[in-house]
């Protein structure tokens, strides 16, 4: 089973219906022991950072927890960037420090918010793209990046006038900061993708 975090911001039911569209057991859920047990941790969002990170609040060290030890999670939008060191949107508020980099309003000069398709260009050993070839047009919404200076994490960029992290891989630890249920049937290959690594996680090797 995948459990979407339940923490009261943004699109966490969407995200739900979108892995259950495809076929894959998942739950909504902020209980503990249904986090320990599930075969992967999807951490959804759409919210300021600063509310999204002071809402998961007990759930914080748990998410840590399991992504250090070898449990595949996957950051959609606000979850991606809360997996990274810190945001400074509206202040600067601290993240999860799974991934290091930091989240950044995008340049003056381009439009914002970034709303709409792009296409990202996308790394053969990146695992949630297998199958999607070299280049896909995925949904996007917002207004902060994430400046990734982690050198054991593999990025897919997208081009917003300046190389614009679109995704990003270290090792379990996937995130997106386009929205891959509002991406059509591309962003439910990312999300069926998501659902093979856990399967392959849970399976006793």
């Amino acid at each position: 089973m995948i459990v979407v975090i339940d923490y009261n911001v943004g699109n966490v039911r969407s995200v739900c219906n979108a892995f259950r569209h495809i076929g894959c057991d998942v739950k909504l859920s902020c209980d503990a022991s249904e986090i320990e047990g599930a075969a992967g941790i999807v951490l959804p969002g759409v919210a300021a950072f600063g509310y999204a990170i002071g809402e998961l609040r007990a759930l914080t060290q748990l998410i840590k927890d399991a992504a250090l030890a070898g449990k595949p999670l996957l950051g959609i939008c606000v979850g991606y960037q809360m997996l990274f060191d810190q945001s400074s949107e509206y202040g600067l508020h601290k993240g999860l420090g799974l991934i290091c980099g930091s989240v950044v309003p995008i340049p003056a000069g381009q439009t914002v918010p970034h709303m709409g398709w792009n296409q990202v260009k996308m790394p053969a050993d990146m695992d949630l793209f297998t199958g999607l070839g070299k280049e896909r047009h995925f949904y996007f919404a917002h207004s902060y990046y994430a400046d990734v200076t982690d050198r054991q994490a593999k990025i897919a960029y997208t081009d917003y006038g300046f190389a614009l992290a679109a995704s990003v891989q270290k090792a379990n630890i996937h995130g997106v900061q386009f929205h891959p249920e509002k991406s059509g049937k591309t962003g439910l290959k990312v999300l069926a993708n998501f659902a093979g690594i856990c399967e392959k996680w849970k399976t006793p090797k």
